[in-house]
């Protein structure tokens, strides 16, 4: 057996921890495999304030293969700020003017038009066209001229677009999201949509994946391959499927996590015989050893500034969260409620930090604030892990189990909001939120 705990020895017990090590044979990489949906969406706990809304079919969408006004109605009602109101009858278009008298009658606040036009190269363009409804004004619209394979991606920016005119917030529809399963023997890590659905193959081996973490142009993956029998740090790009080696030293290498800049990464390595936390240039070239002490010192995260890395160590006798400076020294305890908070993860915004924390022997998601020290408990669930921001810092996707599936969630900061991803067939762990598009 393959003890995974090395790299991480307060990771919760429940947790696939102890994998089947399988006959060590070359891994598969390639550019990305579509596979069919793994995904079904269910919303729960929705804010106090949604914003009604209606979208009407495209016209011209039976040629396309995918249904762009129901991806737009499906993200936005994901978010849980907004409520769909059934269409009123009649055909429209991004060019039309329409009447907004009959729609008021219905209660939409807003609406959304638009078309799906094929191309002579093959190509779909895509157009709409949003609608106060309220006020009678035109909020605008845009054209995403897209190849068959993108479509899904047109209706995303679509669907970030209204949000960003009704909400203020920017969306992250159009955003991805990394994950990792098991399978009998086998380990895949996927790239799919924010929604969960288009997810497409990066990787797959016979030995374990962990710890994917995006770079922050969303071009590549870092994450640790037990292929050559030892945790050993690669980074992936995830357009061509090319791989390159970051981190190979003597003993374990783990938890590798991008600066803001994309220029370096932290990770916690083992060359000292302990696990400490060490800076690589992300081109190579020998760590520097930021953490000196005698304790286990692992997961390190960039703050959202790049000033300063948390982690976790049990320097005080448990494992908990402190803050360093981003060179290495002037660390500080964060974590002081119960003896066991492990997984920090920073919202791009500077404002928050998630993690996991042990009550009463449950594993459950928290929040600390970070101007004022305040944690609070956002999930109900008691086998959480691997939290992750979205680019937005409004929301957080998460493993846990939930109603005896392996699942993958997604939270709003203040837990009033969750959508249950839950996965088709085996276990579903370490996701893990990309950037916004560039």
């Amino acid at each position: 057996m393959l003890d995974l705990t090395r790299l991480n020895p307060w990771a919760p017990t429940r947790r696939r921890h102890l994998l089947s090590a399988a006959a060590a044979i070359p891994f598969l990489a390639w550019p990305l495999r579509e596979a069919a949906a793994q995904f079904r969406v269910e919303v729960s706990g929705v804010g106090l304030t949604q914003f009604p809304f209606s979208v009407v079919a495209f016209r011209g969408n039976d040629a396309a293969s995918e249904d762009i006004a129901a991806i737009v109605r499906a993200d936005l009602e994901r978010s849980g700020q907004f409520r769909f109101v059934n269409p009123a009858p009649g055909v429209l278009d991004e060019t039309s003017r329409p009447d907004l008298a009959p729609w008021r009658d219905r209660g939409a606040d807003s609406l959304v038009t638009g078309s799906v036009m094929r191309l002579a190269d093959g190509r779909f363009d895509v157009r709409f066209r949003l609608w106060d409804v309220v006020r009678g004004q035109d909020l605008g619209g845009l054209s995403y001229p897209v190849g068959p394979q993108a479509l899904r991606l047109a209706a995303h920016r679509i669907s970030d677009y209204v949000f960003e005119k009704l909400t203020g917030e920017k969306g992250v529809f159009s955003t991805r999201i990394a994950y990792v399963t098991k399978a009998g023997s086998r380990h895949t890590l996927w790239v799919a949509d924010a929604d969960g659905e288009g997810a497409r193959s990066a990787l797959s081996s016979p030995e374990p994946i962990i710890s994917p973490n995006w770079a922050p142009n969303g071009a590549q993956l870092a994450y640790v391959s037990f292929e050559a029998r030892k945790p050993v740090i690669y980074a992936h790009d995830v357009a061509t499927g090319r791989r390159r080696l970051l981190a190979n030293f003597k003993g374990s290498n783990s938890a590798p996590a991008w600066s803001p800049d994309g220029r370096q990464l932290v990770a916690t390595l083992s060359l000292s015989g302990n696990a400490q936390i060490y800076l690589m240039d992300a081109n190579g070239g020998d760590p520097k050893r930021l953490t000196q002490t005698s304790s286990i010192d692992t997961e390190p995260v960039f703050s959202a500034d790049g000033k300063s890395i948390f982690f976790v160590s049990d320097r005080g006798g448990s494992p908990q969260i402190y803050q360093m400076d981003a060179g290495g020294g002037n660390a500080r305890r964060l974590t002081f409620n119960g003896n066991y908070n492990i997984s920090p993860s920073a919202s791009p915004d500077g404002r928050w930090l998630a993690f996991i924390s042990r009550v009463n022997g449950a594993f459950r998601l928290h929040v600390l604030e970070l101007a004022s020290g305040k944690a609070t408990a956002i999930s109900e669930t008691s086998a959480d892990e691997s939290p992750s921001f979205a680019p937005n810092s409004r929301m957080i996707i998460y493993a846990t189990r939930d109603k005896g599936q392996e699942a993958l969630m997604t939270t709003s900061v203040d837990g009033r909001i969750k959508s249950r991803l839950a996965g088709a067939q085996g276990d579903i762990r370490e996701p893990e939120w990309g950037p916004f598009l560039r």
